[in-house]
């Protein structure tokens, strides 16, 4: 008998222990995957619902209304990339020498070309194999001899955005060229000539009619300098990180400023770690919207499904194969145990289609999950969501080669290397918006004398292949923060291993003399001496 109590006693003791595991297994899954889980139930979701309530014919007015909640977490997004980018830039550089700042600088922009070149390459190969517009026939609405920018007014025009001739008004606009037509009517017609005869019964010979051809007139396009309402990301990034270096030169001077942005990018985080549990609710009805407003997806599948197919292979080839190995070869780590931690940024970008609304949330990620050192985290990352466009330019190359294919018209190889270069080149200019890529598609059709008005062919499948490309964009970006990160592990000895140390780092205190109306006057019984008190700050450490 006691040998069966001690027996049941030591079953019941083992079962709660295996129940306490377990619970504390699944409570463990919850904290750290609890909103990447919810994230994804929220897509979808949100696809379930957009596609139920597609028969129900809502009203314009009505998909708005719907839509709102999706709309108020792109606006949430987009308020944080100014204080993010500025903040990140400027602290993060003014803490760094100026020898490993341009080392960092020169391999960070050099491995953002090398992977875009190779996405452009990848595309080609696909796009070439696959063929997806051989017998292709098109019903586009076309529009038709409207006006058409050169490849060289896009170039000067990302060079003039570089240096932007407004600070405050790069907040909200860039600059753009814009074209503006002139008639001119020729005063001289041709000479009058023989049309047809039209039978009169008075004459037999029927009567002749005379017609005046009278030529078109010729349309000349001016240019004229314009803006378009978008965030001249690329200006900002290039004076914030031109401030941060000044301001690491600076010393004590700037010590001030350098505060005030650390504070600044410590509370945009902690804004961020309480707008993400808004985001699952905002997604679905972001997603649903979206899918309301698709066209017929039989007749898209049936028109542009093999394009469809070959830029998502060229995604996934790029994006899971050759970026994970380019993460393998240069860091000797496990790339797939690194972009778990980036899944919960991967979702966000694959619902709101922005790679600059999703840094962020990849900012996020970095420093939680993947425990990137937090300067280079906040030097990479703004760059990369400026120039680094992977997924953009190798859908340029493929639309490019499959609009191609559909107007019968051969490339030549001299020609697929000027796609390739003008890609690499667009993407770079592409803004981190949604569909952005369309903008910059103009460039490299008219490169090789494709007409740009065939853009409108892809027009209806763009939106989906947009959230794909802007997730290998977010993801080549986590991926070169690591990248960077061990090869720039001797210029900060702060991040062992690639871990940032949490402990608190004892920082003298920095002498301010203050000035003549901070000074604290004190009246002596032999006059009037007087004593300047010296403040003292302690420079925070984010």
């Amino acid at each position: 008998t006691l040998m069966r109590i001690r027996q049941s006693i030591d079953n019941t003791f083992v079962q709660e222990l295996v129940k306490g595991d377990v619970r504390r297994t699944v409570t463990d899954f919850c904290r750290r995957n609890g909103l990447l889980t919810i994230s994804v139930i929220a897509v979808v979701t949100g696809c379930t619902l957009g596609f139920m309530l597609r028969g129900t014919q809502l009203s314009t007015q009505a998909k708005i209304y719907f839509s709102f909640p999706g709309e108020l977490l792109m606006r949430m997004l987009k308020m944080l990339i100014l204080p993010l980018i500025t903040s990140s830039l400027m602290s993060g550089l003014s803490s760094m020498e100026s020898k490993a700042c341009c080392r960092m600088g020169v391999l960070t922009v050099t491995y953002y070309l090398w992977t875009t070149f190779i996405a452009v390459v990848v595309g080609i190969v696909l796009v070439i194999i696959i063929k997806p517009g051989v017998g292709t026939e098109m019903e586009s609405n076309r529009l038709g001899g409207g006006p058409v920018m050169t490849s060289a007014d896009a170039l000067l025009d990302l060079i003039r955005n570089m240096v932007p001739s407004n600070l405050i008004e790069a907040t909200f606009q860039q600059y753009k060229t814009d074209l503006i037509p002139i008639l001119k009517v020729p005063t001289k017609t041709i000479q009058p000539n023989f049309v047809y005869v039209i039978p009169d019964d008075s004459n037999p010979k029927g009567q002749t009619v005379y017609l005046e051809l009278t030529p078109p007139p010729d349309i000349m396009y001016k240019t004229s300098p314009g803006s378009s309402q978008q965030m001249n990301v690329l200006g900002i990034v290039i004076f914030s990180a031109t401030m941060g270096l000044l301001l690491g030169r600076m010393g004590e001077r700037g010590a001030p400023l350098v505060n005030v942005c650390q504070c600044i990018n410590e509370c945009v985080m902690k804004i961020i770690n309480a707008a993400v549990w808004y985001f699952p609710f905002g997604i679905i009805f972001l997603v649903a919207g979206k899918i309301l407003d698709m066209q017929d997806p039989s007749t898209l599948g049936k028109k542009l499904g093999w394009y469809g197919i070959t830029v998502l292979a060229g995604l996934f080839v790029h994006g899971l194969v050759l970026l994970p190995l380019f993460f393998f070869i240069l860091t000797r780590r496990n790339p797939f145990s690194y972009i778990r931690g980036l899944l919960q940024a991967m979702v966000i970008a694959l619902a709101t289609s922005s790679s600059s609304a999703t840094l962020p949330i990849t900012m996020k990620c970095l420093l939680e999950n993947c425990h990137v050192d937090r300067q280079i985290a906040r030097f990479v990352l703004p760059v990369g969501a400026t120039i680094n466009m992977d997924g953009t330019a190798l859908y340029e190359a493929v639309a490019a080669i499959f609009i191609a294919q559909v107007n019968d018209y051969e490339l030549d190889f001299g020609q697929l290397v000027t796609i390739s270069i003008t890609a690499t080149a667009a993407s770079i200019g592409a803004a981190g918006i949604p569909q952005a890529g369309l903008v910059t598609m103009v460039i490299v059709l008219t490169s090789v004398g494709l007409p740009p008005d065939d853009i409108t062919l892809i027009v209806a499948i763009d939106w989906i292949l947009d959230r794909f490309r802007t997730m290998i964009n977010v993801l080549g970006d986590a991926l070169a923060a690591g990248i960077i990160a061990h090869l720039c592990r001797k210029d900060f000895p702060l991040s062992g291993a690639g871990k940032v140390k949490t402990q608190h780092v004892d920082v003298p205190m920095t002498e301010i003399h203050a000035q003549k109306d901070c000074m604290f006057e004190t009246m002596g019984d032999s006059g009037g001496q007087r004593h300047a008190h010296t403040v003292y700050y302690n420079i925070c450490q984010v």
